[in-house]
C-alpha cells in the first residue's frame, strides 16, 4: 500500500510516461526490457502504484539518455514523496501520524496533510477563516461544527485533534515556514463567540513572532483585489521547484495544480496579494487591536 499523496504519483507516473513515449517504447515492450508485467508499468503510469527509487533508476536506463540530470533527480525526488516512508517511520518532522485516521479522513485530506509535512515552505491566502496552522482549539472546534453540522461530537473532536496534530511542523526542526495573508473578513467575523475570538486573535499575534512565520492583513480599505477568486495555499519542496503544486480548496474536494503556469500563475498572484496586504508589524497592531476589542 503507498501512503503518500496521489498527486506524486500521477505526476510521477505521467513523467515516465512521457519519457517511455519519447523512447519509441510501448508499455509492453518496457516491461519485457525490465523484467516486468506490462501491467506495473500502466499501474505506475497511470498512478495507481508508486515506485521505488531503484525501479526508476531501472526504467531510465532503458529510456536511455532522455532524461537530464534534473528530470531524473525530479523523478527520484517524485518517487520518495509518493511512496513515502513506511507508517511509523521517522520523517524528521515526525512519523505519519494521520495514518491513524484513515477510517475518519479522506484521501484527499491526507494528501493535503502528507504535502504540508513534507514542504519546506507554505504560502495561503485566507478569506474566511484563520488557517488550521494558526487555529487554537477551540476556534477550529467552532469552524469545524460550523463547517459540518450534526457531526457526532466524538468525530469533532477527533477532527480537532487532527488539526492541532497539523501544527507541529511550525515547531520541527527545519520548520516550515509559512508566508499568510489573511483577509480583514477572518479578523472580524466572531467564529465561536467573542471570548474565543480574541483568544484566536491573541494566538496570532503570537505566532507572528516566530521567525518562519509571515503574516500580513489584506484591510477592507484595499477593496476588491485578485484574492476574491478564492483561498489558496502553494507548497514548495526542498531542492526542486518542479515538486511546488498549488492546492484550491472546495466544498467536497481539493483540486492540485502542478503545471508550470499554474504556479507562475498564482505565485505571482500571491505577490500582488501580499504587496497590498499590510506590512507584517503593522498587521500585528491590527490583530492586537481587534483582540482587545472582541
Amino acid at each position: 500500500m503507498q501512503h503518500g499523496p496521489a498527486v506524486r504519483r500521477r505526476k510521477l507516473g505521467e513523467e515516465l510516461r512521457s519519457l517511455r513515449d519519447r523512447s519509441g517504447l510501448t508499455s509492453g515492450e518496457a516491461a519485457r526490457l525490465v523484467g516486468w508485467h506490462q501491467s506495473k508499468i500502466s499501474r505506475i503510469e497511470t498512478g495507481r502504484s508508486g515506485v521505488k527509487v531503484a525501479d526508476i533508476r531501472l526504467l531510465l536506463d532503458v529510456y536511455g539518455s532522455l532524461a537530464s540530470p534534473q528530470q531524473r533527480a525530479l523523478l527520484e525526488a517524485l518517487s520518495v514523496s509518493a511512496a513515502g516512508p513506511a507508517p511509523g517511520a521517522d520523517t524528521g518532522r515526525g512519523r505519519q501520524w494521520w495514518h491513524d485516521y484513515r477510517g475518519l479522513l479522506p484521501q484527499e485530506y491526507r494528501d493535503f496533510i502528507s504535502l504540508e509535512a513534507s514542504a519546506r515552505a507554505a504560502r495561503t491566502v485566507e478569506l474566511s477563516v484563520v488557517p488550521g496552522l494558526l487555529q487554537t482549539p477551540e476556534y477550529a472546534r467552532a469552524v469545524t461544527r460550523a463547517a459540518l453540522g450534526g457531526l457526532p461530537e466524538p468525530k469533532v473532536d477527533a477532527l480537532v485533534d487532527v488539526r492541532l496534530a497539523r501544527q507541529s511542523v511550525l515547531r520541527a526542526d527545519p520548520p516550515l515556514e509559512l508566508s499568510a495573508v489573511l483577509d480583514e473578513a477572518v479578523l472580524r467575523r466572531k467564529i465561536g463567540g467573542p471570548r474565543v475570538m480574541a483568544e484566536q486573535l491573541r494566538c496570532l499575534v503570537e505566532v507572528s513572532r516566530l521567525p518562519h512565520v509571515r503574516l500580513q492583513v489584506l484591510p477592507f480599505s484595499v477593496g476588491g483585489h485578485l484574492g476574491l477568486t478564492g483561498p489558496f495555499v502553494i507548497f514548495s519542496f526542498p531542492n526542486i521547484a518542479d515538486l511546488d503544486v498549488v492546492v484550491l480548496d472546495h466544498l467536497t474536494s481539493s483540486l492540485y495544480l502542478e503545471r508550470k503556469e499554474d504556479l507562475e500563475a498564482y505565485s505571482a498572484a500571491f505577490r500582488t496579494i501580499q504587496a497590498h496586504a499590510l506590512p507584517p508589524r503593522d498587521s500585528s497592531d491590527l490583530i492586537s487591536a481587534l483582540a482587545d476589542d472582541a
